[in-house]
């Protein structure tokens, strides 16, 4: 492992940065992993509805009145 963690080093940062991505990708495989990736593909959906005027913003504040029972503190 030391080796590879070596020889990984001496690598451009463009070569480090696509042997992260080509290692970071070979989790994929994983039921995690599909299971993020549906989570990635529902966050950008939102994102795009957003963008497109279809979705509105909230403050913090505002969600936590809604969703906190009055009397009970926060949990940040």
């Amino acid at each position: 492992m030391a080796r590879i963690l070596r020889d990984a080093l001496r690598l451009d940062p463009m070569e480090r940065a696509e042997l992260i991505d080509d290692l970071l990708h070979s989790f994929d495989s994983c039921p995690a992993s599909r299971q993020s990736g549906a989570w990635q593909e529902e966050a950008e959906s939102r994102i795009d509805a957003f963008e497109a005027g279809q979705l509105t913003d909230d403050t913090a504040e505002a969600v936590f009145a809604r969703t906190i029972p009055q009397g009970r503190p926060p949990l940040l």
